[in-house]
């Protein structure tokens, strides 16, 4: 069926209704409404079926888009590679696969090697069997157990919400596979320890307490995002991650940072653990690595890594026996090789440190105005917003009234996000991520679209 020339979107809103199963999404709404199409994109701005334009301030609704809709050069240098070679499996190599692969490591110093898949989830399934692995191999069955953060999200398969520190997402999929262990969450704002000197510093010695309960011997890695992102977007707080670093080199665990997010200039740098100064074992990326134009994700590791996998070549079980079927379509790192020289040619990077300064610049400038923003946190276009009933007590926002107040944002042209469905009594947050082509104008917008719902829905 060719779509190009359809017309009459009301049977494409029809054909979606009986057919698409959304994600995150309860249908029962579209017994009496219409499910929302996306028909086009340009810059921050889409359409949808009705014809109504919006800002969007989250970046294809979960932080992918980040150099923004209808890039003609990213489409047609996939086009141009799909008529070339479109797909061989990932156990032979690709122009496209082999060149990106260079780029990206010329971005990670002390990185070396790219395995590519096809999605965030599927990139921290891979570093987790590369840490079940080594513990066979290099440690005697020892070192297997991986562990997560509070709050922290890794993906949606069994084994990677296992890893995930966000209960509400992880409701009626248990059991989950055992040695997924938690550590304390580290935002100060929430405070599991009271009123603490060095804040950062207990968070991080929380993590070697949970090593020291378990048995260093069990403990083989641990993951974690730069920035937490849908726990709350929760910045790490002063001294947490060279303490977290020294506590990896002392114990012997594999640093594996979660970049699905954080990655490819969402924070103003490459990545998000580089405004911390820490130097992973282990980096996964998905979501803007491409900006949505091709599926693809990488796992990406030092050559020590690398290298725990080339043991014995006579051994017919001692290499890492693992394949991504999509990992091997070259769209992927086609559409991501484009879409580094944009940001490189466009300074995007400086654009999003100097943009996501104005953004929270103008959100700390409303808690002035609205009593209900408790606090305002980020780094670069990845900023969120904590609403409570009381600055005093810190109650937590309702998160229906937080939803009220994003359907009200909305209504002024303007997407924004929220936590939702993710932690039981915080899912309270204001979330945006534009996109790192946003202008002063789209910045202030987007804050002029919160003043206004602010006033609207909490007074």
């Amino acid at each position: 069926m060719d779509t190009s020339n359809i017309n009459d979107l009301s049977e494409v809103v029809e054909a979606d209704r009986i057919h698409v199963w959304h994600h995150l999404s309860q249908h029962k709404q579209y017994e009496a409404v219409d499910p929302r199409v996306i028909v086009e994109g340009k810059g921050l701005r889409v359409w949808d079926a009705t014809g109504r334009e919006t800002l969007d301030a989250v970046s294809g609704g979960v932080w992918t888009v980040n150099v923004g809709y209808g890039r003609e050069s990213i489409a047609n240098v996939v086009r141009d590679q799909l008529l070339k070679m479109n797909y061989f499996a990932g156990s032979a190599g690709s122009i496209p696969g082999a060149m990106f692969a260079q780029r990206l490591i010329e971005k990670m110093p002390g990185m070396t090697r790219v395995y590519y898949s096809n999605s965030g989830s599927e990139a921290n399934e891979k570093a987790y069997k590369m840490v079940r692995q080594i513990a066979h191999q290099v440690h005697g069955g020892k070192k297997w157990k991986i562990l997560y953060r509070e709050r922290d999200y890794h993906g949606t398969t069994i084994a990677a919400l296992a890893s995930g520190g966000q209960e509400e997402r992880k409701s009626f999929y248990g059991p989950y596979p055992e040695g997924f262990v938690p550590v304390p969450h580290c935002l100060e704002y929430r405070s599991q320890w009271g009123e603490v000197e060095d804040y950062g510093l207990r968070a991080a010695n929380a993590i070697e307490e949970v090593i020291l309960r378990e048995g260093p011997d069990t403990v083989g890695a641990i993951i974690l995002e730069p920035v937490t992102a849908g726990g709350g977007v929760i910045t790490p707080p002063e001294g947490y991650w060279p303490r977290v670093q020294e506590i990896c080199k002392k114990y012997g665990l594999l640093l594996i940072i979660d970049e699905v997010v954080c990655g490819v200039g969402r924070t103003g740098k490459w990545f998000g653990y580089q405004q911390y100064g820490v130097q992973p074992d282990i980096v996964t990326m998905a979501k803007g690595v491409a900006s949505g134009y091709a599926a693809i994700s990488c796992t990406v590791t030092t050559e020590a890594v690398f290298e725990m996998f080339k043991g014995n070549p006579n051994d017919p079980l001692d290499y890492f026996r693992d394949i991504s079927t999509f990992g091997g379509c070259t769209a992927g790192p086609a559409a991501a090789l484009e879409n580094m020289r944009i940001i490189e040619d466009e300074g995007l990077l400086e654009n999003t440190t100097a943009m996501g300064e104005r953004l929270m610049g103008n959100l700390n400038a409303l808690m002035e105005k609205h009593r209900v923003i408790g606090q305002v946190r980020g780094k670069g276009l990845f900023i969120g917003a904590e609403l409570v009933s009381d600055r005093t007590s810190r109650e937590p926002l309702a998160e229906a009234t937080v939803a009220a107040v994003v359907g009200a944002v909305m209504k002024r042209g303007v997407q924004i996000g929220m936590t939702n469905r993710s932690v039981p009594g915080f899912n309270n947050t204001l979330c945006l991520s534009p996109a790192l082509i946003s202008t002063a104008d789209d910045v202030d917008q987007m804050s002029d679209a919160i003043d206004g719902a602010l006033g609207e829905i909490c007074g």
